[in-house]
């Protein structure tokens, strides 16, 4: 394994976009690979294949949504789009810039326009801050508003989140799990964002104060034409939010189209499981048969040769095992890597 670089290497994976209007975000044969250390000299024995070569893009006023398996490398896409991790190589554009490479000087301007909501609402927001000033900290720090003009700012963005001006003097432990998200929310939108990470955004909520929190989410996307990568293990949500579904496993996509397509006509063998999985809520409505996957996930330091899912799909076939499939168009706007498909 070659050390680390942010060249772009040979990629079979095609842009995805809905070819309206100019992707706000360009990801092509991104790479996040983690080097596990040994030895006095701390030399890397072997990677951790987080992310492995994926490529999509993000319209504005689109919502993405990323879904799979936990350990399947989500999170990992998530900051490596942001920069807050580096990534091993691929391309990353922001309005057609390329900001792969940019250090950290350069990459000022941009951090205005991409910001990230992260999934647990307490550990992310400072104790020790009031949420006036945790509001304010990006105002601050890119030297937008000082004085009066701040505080009126920051009162603004907590009352549009659903929050009251004058709790920008209290903390986050005095307020509920739903409060504190609608404060990381506030955080994000405090600057010019146009493009917004949701790192499971809601996965530690109330399943009714999730609703509350998705419903502002896509007012705000309405409102201000935001577009949002939405990461989630929860099909429910991300079928509710998204416009269009990539469906990830062990470091790679294998499937991406729009939400009515995946989930009406889903082509991936996983993408068929992760659906069987999916509750019916009424008792009447028979659901679908369960699509039991044996096995474990492979480990993403040893990943399976050939397709990385055939040692868990029912419909493997020998060249499965040995010939990586192709992630190829197999109908209009639906995107999918399997032989058999």
């Amino acid at each position: 394994m070659p050390e680390l670089t942010t060249a772009i290497p040979a990629n079979d994976a095609p842009k995805v976009g809905n070819g309206i209007s100019p992707p706000i975000l360009e990801v092509e044969g991104l790479k996040t690979h983690f080097p596990l250390r040994k030895g006095v000299l701390s030399r890397a024995a072997s990677y951790v294949y987080a992310v492995d070569g994926i490529s999509f893009s993000i319209q504005k006023g689109e919502t993405l949504g990323l879904v799979g398996e936990s350990g399947c490398g989500k999170s990992t896409v998530g900051k490596t789009v942001l920069r807050l991790i580096e990534p091993t190589a691929g391309r990353i554009r922001l309005e057609g810039t390329d900001i792969t490479a940019l250090g950290r000087r350069e990459m000022r301007p941009f951090r205005q326009e991409m910001q990230i909501i992260f999934q647990d609402p307490y550990s992310s927001l400072n104790p020790r801050m009031s949420v006036g000033n945790i509001v304010a900290q990006p105002l601050i720090i890119h030297k937008v508003a000082s004085g009066r003009e701040l505080e009126d700012r920051v009162g603004a963005l907590l009352e549009r989140v659903g929050l009251r001006a004058e709790q920008m003097r209290s903390y986050p432990h005095e307020f509920s799990g739903g409060q504190r998200q609608r404060i990381g929310i506030a955080r994000a939108l405090a600057l010019n964002t146009k493009l917004i990470i949701g790192d499971e955004p809601v996965s530690a909520l109330d399943v009714s104060i999730q609703a509350q929190v998705i419903n502002l989410m896509m007012d705000l996307q309405e409102e201000r034409g935001l577009s949002y990568l939405f990461i989630s293990h929860d099909l429910a949500v991300v079928e509710h939010i998204s416009h269009r579904v990539a469906v990830m496993y062990l470091g790679i996509l294998v499937e991406l189209a729009d939400k009515r397509e995946i989930y009406v006509n889903p082509l991936h063998p996983y993408t068929e499981a992760l659906l069987s999985a999916v509750p019916v809520p009424d008792p009447a409505v028979r659901g679908k048969k369960r699509i039991l996957l044996e096995g474990d996930v492979p480990s993403p330091i040893d990943p399976p040769s050939g397709c990385r899912f055939h040692t868990r799909c029912p419909y493997a076939e020998a060249r499965c095992r040995t010939e990586k499939p192709i992630w190829r168009e197999a109908a209009p706007g639906h995107w999918v890597a399997c032989h058999l498909r």
